[in-house]
C-alpha cells in the first residue's frame, strides 16, 4: 500500500523530475521503508506541512559537526537523522545540559560561556572536528556561519564546510564588497558609501553628503546586530560607536559602511538555492517587515505585497547576484521595497536564514538536506518552473523579552514550565529548549520560532492566534502578547505594514492589549468563575467533602472584582460545574473543563470561545490571567473583604528619577559620567550590553551625580542600582 500511495505521488505530482515524493511531517510519528522500482525509500508520516524526498542509497557524510547552538541545531540534526547522518554538537559549559547537546550523537565543550571563548573560538572548534573526525560542518546562522578565515581553515584541513565556497562568502558576506558585486551584476542598490568607515568624524563627513536619514551598520554579519540610523550628527556619532562595538562583539569585525535610510520601506528577501553545476534558483520571498531594533520579529511567506512581475524580477536578480560570485548552497538576497514597488539589495546572507522554515512550508523543500546535497557535490534536482506558491505559512519570533520596554528589551531566567502548542493543527515549533532550560545573558534571547500553515492567510493567521493563546512558557517574560496583537491588528491584517510598524502602531510604546468592553465583562467572569472554581475545590479531596467549620454558601455568592482602579460588583452560582454570574446587572454562563492543574483552559462565555491561562492567585484574592495575549491582573474578593480593604493604608508612591537602575540583565560597557557631573534630561550615564546588544541608558533628569555603583565588566541584574543623582 505504501509503494502504491508513492507510485501515486509520482504519477500525479507536477514536479514530476522528483522521482518520488515521500511526505514528511516535522513530529515523526511513523516511519515505513518502501521499495518502489528497485529503491527503498524512507517513508515519514505525521504532522506537519512540508513533503522532500531523503533517499538513503544517496550517499552524502557519514558525520556533521554543527558549529553553532540552541534550535538551529536541533533543526540540523533533524534532517541529519532522517538522512542517515551521525551528529557532533559543540556547546560552552553553560550549555552541557542544553537540548541540542542531548539530540546530538556526540557533543564537545569548546570553552566558556563569552561566545569569543566558545562558539567563536576556531581553534577549540577545530580541534572538536579533528577529536570526532567529523567530515563536514554545518555553521546554522550567526556565529562563524559567515566567517571566511572559517571557511578556509576547514578547508585546508580537508573538512567540508556546508555552505557557499570561501570566495563567496568574502564577496558577498561583506556588504561593502557585495554591493559594488550587485551594482556590476545589475542588481538595483541603495545610494551610500561603499568603503570602510575608519572614524566617528568621518561617519558625520559621510552621512552628511550622502543626507540623513543614514543607516550605519557592520560590514559583516547581520540579524541587527551593529546596526542604528542616524538623524543627525549627533546620532551618527553614537551610532559609530555603538555599531563598532557590537560588530566586534557579535562577527569579531568592527568595520562599518553607511547608506541611505529608505523611510516606510518593506523588509522583502529571496530565498536563493544554488548549486556546484551552475544551477541556480529563488525560492519566493518572504516578508519580513516586522521589526524591532532592526531584527525580525513576524515573518510570512509569500508576501501581500509583490505581485507575480515584481516577484519574477527580484527572483532573478537574486539569481543574478549568486550567478556573478558563483554561489553554491542556500542563501538570501535581501531587498527594501518602497511603496511603488521600487526595490533596491540591502545585502546577501551567505547562510541558511532564521525564517527559512516558512520558505519550506510554501515550496516543499528541505533547505538543510539541500545545503548537505550541494555541499557533497550533487546537481539541484529541480528547476525554476517546479518551485509553487503553496498555501501560506507565518513565523513569529518566540522571545525572552518584556515587550513593554522598547518593543522588547531580555529577560533572563530558567523556564519553570514549558509546553509548545503542538496539539494545534499545521503548527511547526523550532526551539532548542525545555521546561528546566535557562535563559542567560550570554546568548540571543529566542526561545523558539513558531510557525503556522494554512492553505490561505486567513488559516495561517487563525492557527497562528490559536497557537499563541496555548503556548505555555513560566519563568521569564515573554513577547506573546505584543506578537498576538500584531498578527491580529486591521493593518497588518490588511498587509499594510512597513519596517516601522511597531512605532507607528504604539506610538507610546506597547502597552498589551487594549480591551474592548465586552472583553473587559468576559475577563471579570473569567476571573469569578476562576475564583469560585478554586474555592470550590479547595472543600473536597478525591471527591469526599473536607471538614469547615462554617458551611461554605455555594447557592449565592456576593463578590466584588477589581480590575485596574475599577471594582465590580458580583453576584455568582454554580450549578454542576457551570457558573452563572452575574456583573453589574449583566448575566453570563461560563463553562468548560475546569481542570484547575491544566496550564491552559479553554472555557466558553455564552458561548464565546476563550483560551485562558491561570498565571498566580494568591489567598488574598489576587489572580493573574493571560487573556487574549496580554497577562492580566485582577482581585476577587468577597463583599465583607472588600469592604474592610478600604481601610487599608496605600503605599505611597516613590520618585524613581534620581536612580538609574538596570532594566535588563547585562554587562556594563561603558560609563560616561562620574560623581560630581552635571548631567541633563536623556544625557547617556551608561551603556549595558546584553545578549549581543549594546542599550545606552539616559538620565531621566537634570541633576548632579551622587554616586556612581557599578564599573565597566560588572554584571548586573535587572533592577540594580547603577548611578544615583542627587
Amino acid at each position: 500500500m505504501m509503494a502504491a500511495a508513492a507510485a501515486s505521488l509520482w504519477r500525479g505530482s507536477a514536479w514530476q523530475q522528483w522521482r518520488y515524493r515521500i511526505v514528511e511531517r516535522f513530529s515523526v510519528s511513523q516511519t515505513n521503508i518502501v521499495q518502489v522500482a528497485g529503491y527503498r525509500w524512507c517513508l515519514i508520516t505525521s504532522r506537519g506541512f512540508h513533503s522532500t524526498v531523503y533517499n538513503p542509497n544517496e550517499k552524502t557524510f557519514d558525520k556533521i559537526l554543527i558549529a553553532n547552538r540552541g534550535e538551529i541545531v536541533c533543526r540540523v540534526i533533524k534532517t541529519c537523522k532522517k538522512m542517515g547522518i551521525k551528529t557532533v554538537a559543540i556547546h560552552s559549559d553553560v550549555d552541557s545540559n542544553a537540548v541540542h547537546v542531548k539530540m546530538a550523537d556526540e557533543a564537545v565543550c569548546v570553552g566558556p560561556a563569552p561566545t569569543s571563548k566558545s562558539y567563536l573560538n576556531m581553534d577549540a572548534i577545530m580541534e572538536a572536528i579533528k577529536k570526532t573526525q567529523a567530515q563536514a560542518v554545518h555553521p546554522g546562522y550567526g556565529f562563524l556561519s559567515e566567517n571566511k578565515e572559517f571557511s578556509k581553515r576547514l578547508a585546508s584541513e580537508g573538512v567540508v564546510f556546508i555552505g557557499p565556497d570561501m570566495h563567496a562568502i568574502q564577496a558577498m558576506g561583506d556588504k561593502i564588497e557585495s554591493k559594488l558585486l550587485a551594482k556590476n551584476a545589475k542588481v538595483n542598490t541603495i545610494p551610500g558609501y561603499d568603503g570602510v568607515i575608519k572614524d566617528a568624524d568621518e561617519a558625520v563627513r559621510i552621512a552628511r553628503e550622502i543626507g540623513y536619514p543614514v543607516m550605519i551598520k557592520a560590514s559583516a554579519g547581520g540579524g541587527g546586530k551593529g546596526m542604528r540610523v542616524a538623524w543627525s550628527d549627533e546620532e551618527a556619532r553614537e551610532g559609530f560607536r555603538f555599531s563598532s562595538q557590537e560588530a566586534a562583539s557579535s562577527f569579531g569585525d568592527e568595520r562599518l559602511l553607511i547608506e541611505k535610510f529608505i523611510d516606510n520601506p518593506r523588509h522583502i528577501e529571496i530565498q536563493i538555492l544554488a548549486d556546484k553545476h551552475d544551477n541556480a534558483l529563488w525560492l519566493n520571498e518572504r516578508e519580513c517587515s516586522i521589526q524591532r531594533r532592526n531584527q525580525k520579529v513576524i515573518e510570512e511567506a509569500p508576501s501581500t505585497f509583490l505581485d507575480p512581475g515584481t516577484r519574477k524580477a527580484m527572483g532573478e536578480q537574486a539569481v543574478a547576484l549568486a550567478r556573478a560570485v558563483k554561489y553554491s548552497s542556500a542563501g538570501t538576497v535581501e531587498f527594501l521595497v518602497d511603496s511603488n514597488k521600487n526595490f533596491y539589495f540591502l545585502e546577501m546572507n551567505t547562510r541558511l536564514q532564521v525564517e527559512h522554515p516558512i520558505t519550506e512550508c510554501i515550496t516543499g523543500l528541505d533547505l538543510v538536506q539541500e545545503m548537505i546535497r550541494v555541499a557533497k557535490g550533487y546537481p539541484l534536482r529541480h528547476k525554476q518552473a517546479d518551485i509553487p506558491i503553496n498555501g501560506w505559512a507565518v513565523e513569529c519570533r518566540v522571545y525572552a523579552e518584556d515587550p513593554y520596554k522598547s518593543f522588547g528589551l531580555p529577560s533572563i531566567g530558567r523556564l519553570s514550565q514549558y509546553e509548545e502548542p503542538l496539539q494545534v493543527p499545521n503548527v511547526r515549533v523550532d526551539s532548542g529548549i525545555q521546561q528546566g532550560s535557562e535563559i542567560s545573558i550570554y546568548y540571543d534571547p529566542m526561545i523558539s520560532k513558531l510557525i503556522t500553515y494554512g492553505s490561505n492567510r486567513n488559516e495561517a493567521l487563525q492557527r497562528m492566534e490559536e497557537a499563541l493563546d496555548n503556548y505555555v512558557i513560566r519563568g521569564v517574560t515573554h513577547n506573546i502578547a505584543l506578537l498576538r496583537e500584531v498578527i491580529k491588528h486591521p493593518r497588518f491584517i490588511q498587509g499594510d505594514i512597513s519596517t516601522k510598524f511597531l512605532p507607528e502602531v504604539y506610538t507610546e510604546g506597547f502597552k498589551g492589549h487594549r480591551l474592548k468592553d465586552s472583553e473587559k465583562m468576559e475577563l471579570l467572569v473569567i476571573a469569578v468563575s476562576l475564583y469560585m472554581a478554586e474555592r470550590l475545590r479547595s472543600q473536597s479531596f478525591l471527591g469526599v467533602p473536607r471538614i469547615s467549620l462554617a458551611k461554605p454558601n455555594t447557592k449565592n455568592w456576593e463578590l466584588c472584582v477589581q480590575l485596574g482602579d475599577t471594582t465590580h460588583s458580583v453576584v455568582a452560582s454554580c450549578q454542576e460545574s457551570i457558573f452563572f454570574v452575574e456583573v453589574n446587572g449583566r448575566k453570563f454562563c461560563v463553562t468548560g473543563e475546569w481542570n484547575l492543574a491544566s496550564a491552559v483552559l479553554s472555557l466558553q462565555v455564552d458561548n464565546v470561545q476563550r483560551t485562558v491561562q491561570w498565571l498566580s492567585r494568591d489567598a488574598d484574592g489576587n489572580l493573574s490571567i493571560q487573556f487574549l495575549g496580554t497577562v492580566y491582573k485582577l482581585r476577587v474578593l468577597t463583599k465583607l473583604a472588600a469592604e474592610l480593604s478600604k481601610y487599608m493604608q496605600e503605599k505611597v508612591t516613590k520618585d524613581t528619577t534620581s536612580m538609574i537602575r538596570a532594566p535588563m540583565p547585562g554587562v556594563v560597557v561603558a560609563i560616561s559620567i562620574k560623581p560630581g557631573d552635571t548631567v541633563a534630561v536623556g544625557q547617556e550615564i551608561c551603556a549595558i550590553e546584553a545578549m549581543k546588544m549594546q542599550n545606552s541608558l539616559p538620565a531621566g533628569k537634570t541633576g548632579k551625580v551622587k554616586a556612581v555603583y557599578c564599573k565597566i565588566g560588572d554584571t548586573v541584574a535587572e533592577g540594580d542600582k547603577l548611578a544615583e543623582l542627587e
